[in-house]
């Protein structure tokens, strides 16, 4: 197969039934394509009429060799194939094994975790990546899965084009503690703690546009070997963010500002907020143990991004300014996207009320609260 062009694909999708998968396996539908999804089958989805299930655990490669197989799939090729599942370079080396010379493109879904902090924004693609601490696991994985990935398209012309997710916005969001939680806070009229001054700016970008944008990777040739940040097209700074929910709702928010000394403290380990499995917190200030202060510092710093949502904040703190430039994307495809902050904040706050929202644990910020 030779690359991308314009009309119908048949396209093969690595999961598809959550969030990001889920909404671009119903852009692909809306636009004609053939679709054929691969997962375990463990999750139940809304999925559109007419695409082709597969079964699989990517984690046994006999079981993906034998589901995806040209014999299994009747000769059958794909133009695209999206892995929106792939978290170790197993993950695509094993891809890459099954579908060499079977597919015009694969795509695969990264993360914007793996750039190292900057000073000079928007991060365009050539920024510097983290490949050694502070970076975790997950975003080192994700470097390896592309290191693989552009060697192989560098030696023999493997048709990758990588896209950096950055925070995705949306209905069904998988990670519960990001702007549903804020809704339940702003609902149940809680205060919302906004750490420093609340002028931290950062960024997000809605499922539905990032699903069309895949959608234009896909039909451009000129996106092959490439890589991509794919975000949203504006910004906020974290009253702005607070502000915008809560006008939506109606409601005045309780606004309490964590001092700086107080962040700082957090961040480096001298405070930890211990919570137990029955729900008790405690405060815990700590003087002692470098490695101990470096272990408590990065729970906190994951915790602390239920209360605010931060991305990779074992890179940016929590007072990194961390915006994404998306004009690559715009230009080699044409797509441009269409949520502002206060569009993603209706559809999804309506799809919050309409599924009756959730219920949430207070007793991490209760205990926050005590601080101030």
């Amino acid at each position: 197969m030779t690359g991308t062009s314009a009309g119908p694909k048949r396209v093969l999708v690595m999961g598809g039934t959550q969030f990001n998968g889920l909404a671009l396996v119903h852009e692909l539908a809306r636009q004609g394509h053939d679709v054929t999804i691969v997962n375990r089958g463990q999750t139940e989805a809304p999925l559109p009429d007419g695409i082709n299930r597969l079964y699989a655990d990517r984690t046994d490669h006999d079981q993906m060799r034998q589901i995806l197989s040209s014999e299994s799939l009747g000769g059958r090729e794909f133009d695209a194939v999206l892995d929106m599942s792939a978290y170790h370079p197993d993950d695509v080396n094993l891809m890459m094994e099954i579908f060499e010379g079977r597919t015009g493109q694969y795509v695969f879904a990264s993360s914007t975790v793996v750039y190292a902090a900057a000073d000079l924004l928007p991060i365009a693609e050539d920024h510097p990546v983290q490949r050694d601490a502070p970076q975790i696991e997950y975003g080192g994985n994700k470097l390896l899965c592309e290191d693989a990935l552009m060697a192989a398209h560098a030696e023999r012309g493997f048709p990758v084009t990588i896209v950096y997710f950055s925070m995705v916005y949306g209905p069904r969001n998988i990670i519960p503690d990001r702007e549903q939680r804020m809704y339940a806070r702003l609902e149940a009229g809680r205060p919302v703690m906004i750490p420093g001054d609340g002028t931290t700016v950062s960024q997000v970008g809605h499922v539905d546009d990032q699903a069309r944008a895949l959608e234009a990777v896909i039909g451009s040739p000129a996106t092959i070997g490439r890589r991509y940040n794919l975000t949203g097209k504006g910004f906020h700074t974290d009253l702005g963010y607070v502000a915008t929910t809560a006008a939506h709702l109606g409601v005045e928010p309780d606004i309490r500002f964590i001092p700086a000394a107080t962040m700082d403290a957090l961040w480096d380990g001298e405070i930890e907020i211990v919570v137990d499995s029955a729900a008790k917190a405690n405060i815990d200030i700590r003087t002692t143990d470098e490695a101990r202060k470096r272990q408590q510092s990065v729970r906190h710093r994951f915790k602390f991004a239920s209360v605010v949502p931060r991305l990779a904040p074992n890179i940016h703190r929590w007072n990194r300014n961390v915006v994404f430039g998306i004009d690559a994307l715009r230009r080699d495809t044409g797509w441009e996207p269409r949520h502002d902050l206060a569009s993603m904040v209706a559809q999804t706050h309506a799809w919050h009320v309409e599924t009756g929202g959730r219920d949430y644990d207070w007793t991490y910020e209760d205990e926050l609260l005590k601080l101030l």
